[in-house]
């Protein structure tokens, strides 16, 4: 699994996992029980992680429905 995005705005979470299912890419979101750690503030922000195999369908996938600006620049490998 890669990361192929975090934020912490929970309306573009659920608008990336729709277009995720829509496409049927693998994914989960990540660290999303941690607003229990940060008193729910939304301090802490969620990753959206994907399927290795379909990270750059993924990645292209959300520049076609304009979330091209909440992507990181370089893709974050895992360690």
């Amino acid at each position: 699994m890669e990361e192929l995005l975090r934020t912490n705005n929970a309306v573009t979470i659920s608008f990336v996992e729709s277009l995720l299912q829509e496409a049927q890419i693998t994914h989960f979101v990540a660290d999303d029980h941690m607003s229990v750690l940060d008193g729910s503030l939304g301090i802490l922000p969620r990753r959206i992680m994907v399927d290795t195999d379909s990270f750059h369908r993924a990645r292209r996938l959300m520049e076609d429905a304009g979330l091209g600006a909440e992507l990181p620049e370089k893709p974050v490998r895992p360690v």
